[in-house]
């Protein structure tokens, strides 16, 4: 545990603006720095994806025999800006552990002065006033399944051979991350036709998944703070069964034309036009949450059938891994709407999804594994229901 102190301590100093806590102010939100050190949480059955209180850091870190997990609020950054978090206290910690790294391996020394653009709210920066709004989508299908008691949260991870996959989706002439959409897709077909005549849920045909996209790979920034967004490929079943080459069709033009830069900017706009209206702007913060929690569900998880985030193959010093068996990726947990969610991250020769639900139901994984292993791609998975 002092090593691991000792990296978490160095990564601090490197990224001091992680040190902040969520104040109310009359009018907004805001970031406050707070003099805290990132706490760091070692229990043989810690609660995960806890909320984060008042007056608390929003990074914490939990430790269990040979597992280190961070979990942070998405109102501080994205899943990209984390996992280089993550990344540089392994490297610092490993190297405290007396592991040896080539010139360069490691994360640089925290700077005498932190560039701006790192903290940056790249959103702002390449905000367009003139965009369109956007076009708000219909009412999506959502699993009918029967929440489960408190704590709700289960955690099922389905470890895959990374080469099995990447030969899978070549196959089909796509990415790993469309394939897999495509396979949510069909298995949101499958449990729509298993619905009865009578359940409310039959009447909504659109299979609507949100896919994150990281901005920076479309607009230059170095920014460390949340600078995602999202393209939601669909299928209408009002028009027909969907087999799942056509699936792959959809999905793949889908996101090609959504994450093009013109409509990401319809997107950015959106979300950051409202905050620049006079009118906005005067409104107190806690008549503001009363209007956004009423349209919370219509203008957010009302549109989307199911989340599908992709942080892709990601690389660490050859010298370190021997020492990682996988890493795993947990979204933040489904609300009583969406119900399910799944994350994805590749390392080494592994793919690992980590599926959050909080239903008294596994059908969902059941069917989307299945698919999986009869499509010559092996699983391994294990469940759990409170434990990272």
């Amino acid at each position: 545990m002092e090593l691991l102190q000792k990296a978490v301590l160095q990564a601090e100093d490197r990224f001091p603006y992680y040190l902040v806590q969520l104040k109310e102010g009359f009018f907004w939100y805001y970031l406050e720095h707070l003099s805290r050190h990132i706490p760091i949480i070692a229990d043989e059955r810690p609660t995960i994806c806890r909320r984060f209180r008042k007056g608390e850091l929003l990074l914490r870190i939990l430790v269990r025999k040979n597992r280190i997990s961070l979990e942070g609020s998405h109102i501080l950054t994205d899943g990209a800006g984390a996992f280089i978090f993550f990344r540089t206290i392994l490297l610092l910690y490993f190297e405290a552990s007396g592991i040896s790294f080539p010139e360069g391996g490691l994360p640089h020394a925290a700077p005498e002065v932190v560039s701006a653009e790192e903290y940056e709210d790249a959103y702002k920066r390449y905000f367009k006033d003139d965009i369109p709004p956007m076009v708000k989508r219909s009412k999506a299908f959502h699993l009918p399944f029967t929440l489960n008691s408190r704590p709700r949260f289960r955690q099922t991870t389905a470890t895959l051979s990374m080469l099995q996959m990447k030969q899978a989706a070549k196959e089909k002439g796509v990415s790993i991350t469309v394939y897999l959409v495509a396979v949510y897709l069909h298995t949101l077909q499958e449990i729509h036709n298993n619905l009865g005549r009578l359940n409310r849920q039959r009447k909504c045909k659109r299979l609507r998944v949100q896919v994150p996209v990281n901005l920076r790979k479309i607009f230059p920034s170095k920014t460390m703070r949340n600078f995602s967004l999202f393209v939601m490929p669909e299928i209408d079943l009002r028009l027909g069964q969907y087999s799942f080459d056509e699936i792959i069709k959809t999905v793949y033009h889908q996101m090609q034309l959504e994450s093009d830069e013109k409509l990401i900017n319809k997107n950015i706009a959106r979300n950051v036009g409202g905050e620049k209206k006079r009118v906005v702007r005067g409104i107190p913060l806690f008549l503001k949450s009363f209007i956004l929690r009423m349209k919370y569900y219509s203008l957010g998880t009302g549109q989307y059938s199911g989340v599908i985030t992709n942080l892709g193959k990601v690389d660490l010093p050859e010298e370190t891994r021997e020492l990682i068996d996988h890493l795993i990726i947990i979204p933040p947990p489904p609300n009583k709407m969406l119900k399910l969610n799944c994350g994805v991250i590749g390392f080494g020769d592994k793919l690992v999804l980590s599926f959050g639900n909080i239903t008294r139901s596994n059908e969902f994984e059941e069917r989307f594994l299945h698919f999986l292993t009869t499509h010559h791609i092996s699983v391994e998975t294990e469940t759990k229901t409170d434990q990272p």
